[in-house]
């Protein structure tokens, strides 16, 4: 943990998902103050048709793309807003994703439900305050 997962309707080479991957794992681990080595990063390409939302009632579902932030309980929300934007902010330049059509999604844990056998077990709590 954190768990950092992009649901998308296309595919993408290996060297965007890495770029994208390196730029959220950086950006995360700068803005919320963890270790980046406790990241990983998801790019689930779900392939066309595979994730959708009515923008507008009345019209036809469009394709969007859904970011789901698995990351530790307590963080304001505040924080968790500039986290949102700067991480869509790369899926949008990295990836060309429209902000339009992406959404995102925070679950919030506490530390000893997010083990890391080569970091020593479970994660450190966060304490307000940290970042």
């Amino acid at each position: 943990m954190p768990y950092l997962q992009l649901d998308v309707n296309d595919h993408y080479p290996p060297a965007k998902k890495n770029m994208l991957a390196a730029a959220m794992s950086e950006t995360y681990a700068r803005m919320m103050s963890v270790d980046i080595r406790r990241i990983s990063v998801a790019i689930r390409e779900l392939g066309e048709g595979g994730v959708w939302r009515i923008a507008e009632a009345g019209t036809d579902p469009v394709p969007v793309c859904v970011m789901m932030l698995d990351i530790r309980r307590g963080r304001p929300p505040e924080l968790r807003m500039e986290v949102a934007k700067a991480l869509c902010a790369h899926c949008v330049a990295i990836l060309g994703l429209r902000e339009d059509r992406l959404n995102v999604e925070f679950t919030q844990h506490s530390g000893d439900e997010m083990y890391h056998p080569a970091l020593g077990g479970y994660s450190p709590e966060w304490a307000p305050g940290e970042g």
